[in-house]
């Protein structure tokens, strides 16, 4: 059957605790979620076998729908009257994702590229070894001993440059002969995408330690990335050799439609279908236990970064950590000691599916997930570069002294739609508190769209888009994204009071105006899906795309906030004294009604 003929979908995605299934139906306004449902992932003893996981959820998924999916333990298709569905697709991070180690030359050009490339293809990459990075060899040789990764990707060299250096770090992946981290019965699958005039030598050097695979050079210029040929060499090896060594994988591979994806890969293709169909720029995070993914699409170009140790549990003392009480402090309307703090943080790390039970604890979990998002962002903002300059020796000392990496490609004034994603996000007791925290991470400029994963269904809506974009698009707009509204935050500062913006919203036979003040938070109403006529006037020195001083006019559509005003200056204005902030925090929280009084 043609994909694009399926009356129903079911789609899976294994995730490393929970596995989901949801179940989607053509109706007569297009595609629609049906229900969902969900069940532990089983890739792990007593089990060890993940179809059991998986059956499990479509078994709540039967339940709810009435439809039978399962019979003969697999999933029945093709779909006759209530039996059976059309299509079947999965996505799967079950045993800790996809770990790939990073080899190349420069640090800061030929392995950058090659992160992004094992990033985009959703990866975790677990280090990033090269000629620049201040370890010497056996140290080298020693860390890929240790990490055992899925898989090796090993850059390096522009067409017809630096070749002698590439194949030494090839030797030392010879050398360190790795085992792979899932079983130790084949070779370590290694991807070569370096300068073409090596590969005879790298065939030598790698041939008979590693199953090597090569593609196209990454960075056949110093000017050119291409990113294509290494991303769906990693996702091949990923479903065809890696994942053939999980439990359980042999059986679930036959019975889907489509090549099974890493989770963070379907995320980011639902990102970039969204994206080109409705030719935007979109930020897309995803917020858990252990890690935090950012995804981004600025001008048609992709990236993906991971921050393995930012989350809301396994990960939450490294935040801490990094972050330092103060600025975890400052996001705080009630005074909190440090003592109090360190103990809250512990406890949701040694009990990771605790939920607060106290306003205050969930305010002080919020909190951390705000510096966890901002700090992912951050680190975001460092990868997601342009490539700067041509160097013009081949020299490999040369490329050590030359700047290679351009600014960032993160331009948040163009920024059309902003989604959040994860527990922390998905589930708050508020919508209100899900755009706060969003606003207060990521700091968007001029006027931004707001929206949360109603229920994480992003990962099985990228393995669909594959297949069915339409249906995928369908879903994700009317039952995957929750709209929260529209943030109007202009660039600039001023002193506390001093005018900022004027903002008129008309829709929905009403018009509304504000006089926003700087350090102020105001919303005006908008109900979901309506569409409004915004118009945003910018006191002298504020900027809302236009130019400083000029008026923007656009159509907006509602969401549960409607217009959420920023007027608190970009970069944030804080108070000077502990008491003032607590004080700002206060005044923001309740301008958007974020938490009861």
């Amino acid at each position: 059957m043609d994909p694009k003929d399926a009356q129903i979908i079911l789609a899976t995605d294994c995730g490393s605790t929970t596995t989901k299934a949801i179940l989607i139906e053509r109706r007569g306004d297009g595609y629609r979620l049906v229900c969902r449902g969900e069940a532990p992932t089983t890739v792990e003893a007593p089990f060890e076998d993940v179809t059991i996981g998986v059956l499990n959820a479509v078994a709540e998924v039967e339940e709810l729908s009435g439809r039978k999916l399962v019979a003969d333990g697999s999933i029945i298709r093709p779909a006759r009257g209530d039996v059976g569905t059309d299509l079947y697709l999965s996505t799967s991070s079950a045993g800790g994702g996809l770990q790939i180690m990073v080899v190349g030359l420069v640090r800061r050009m030929t392995a950058e590229s090659a992160e992004r490339a094992a990033l985009g293809a959703g990866a975790i990459v677990m280090d990033t070894l090269a000629l620049d990075d201040g370890r010497r060899p056996h140290e080298r040789i020693e860390r890929l001993r240790q990490l055992r990764p899925d898989m090796v990707l090993i850059s390096g060299g522009v067409d017809g440059g630096e070749r002698r250096r590439v194949v030494e770090m090839a030797e030392l992946v010879a050398a360190a002969n790795p085992e792979a981290r899932l079983g130790a019965k084949y070779q370590l699958p290694a991807i070569y995408a370096g300068n073409v005039d090596n590969r005879e030598a790298i065939r030598e050097t790698l041939g008979s330690a590693t199953a090597l695979s090569i593609v196209d050079n990454l960075r056949p210029a110093p000017e050119r990335e291409n990113l294509g040929p290494t991303r769906s060499e990693i996702q091949e090896l990923f479903l065809h050799h890696v994942m053939a060594q999980a439990p359980g994988y042999s059986k679930l591979v036959p019975w889907t439609d489509a090549d099974i994806m890493p989770t963070p890969a379907a995320v980011g293709n639902i990102i970039q279908t969204i994206a080109a169909a409705e030719s935007l720029n979109v930020v897309g995070v995803d917020i858990g236990g252990a890690t935090t993914d950012v995804f981004s699409v600025f001008d048609g170009q992709f990236n993906r970064t991971v921050s393995a140790n930012l989350g809301m549990s396994y990960s939450i003392s490294n935040v801490f950590a990094e972050t330092g009480l103060d600025n975890l402090q400052r996001w705080l309307a009630d005074p909190v000691d440090a003592e109090e703090f360190s103990q809250s943080v512990r406890n949701k790390m040694i009990r990771p599916t605790t939920i607060p039970q106290r306003l205050l604890g969930l305010k002080m979990e919020q909190a951390v997930a705000r510096e966890a998002l901002r700090l992912a962002f951050e680190q975001h903002k460092l990868l997601a570069t342009g490539l700067k300059g041509v160097q013009k020796h081949r020299d490999i000392a040369d490329a050590f002294s030359q700047e290679v990496t351009g600014e960032t490609l993160i331009d948040m004034m163009s920024l059309d739609l902003l989604v959040g994603s994860g527990g922390v996000l998905s589930h708050t007791p508020r919508r209100a508190q899900a755009a706060l925290m969003l606003i207060d991470a990521f700091l968007p400029e001029g006027v931004t769209r707001l929206a949360v994963d109603s229920i994480f269904m992003m990962p099985q809506l990228g393995v669909l888009a594959q297949v069915h974009p339409e249906a995928a698009r369908e879903v994700f707009q009317r039952d995957c994204l929750i709209p929260l509204g529209v943030c109007v935050a202009p660039r600039g500062a001023d002193r506390e009071g001093a005018p900022c913006v004027r903002v008129t919203v008309e829709g929905a036979g009403q018009t509304q105006s504000a006089e926003v003040r700087c350090g102020e938070m105001k919303v005006l109403p908008l109900v979901t899906g309506t569409e409004g006529t915004l118009v945003v006037e910018p006191a002298r020195g504020f900027d809302v795309g236009q130019g400083r001083g000029r008026s923007l006019t656009t159509t907006v559509l509602g969401g549960v906030l409607g217009v959420v005003v920023d007027a608190r200056g970009r970069p944030l204005q804080w108070a000077k004294t502990p008491e003032a902030r607590r004080e700002q925090v206060k005044r923001w929280a309740e301008a958007l009604d974020a938490y009861p009084s």
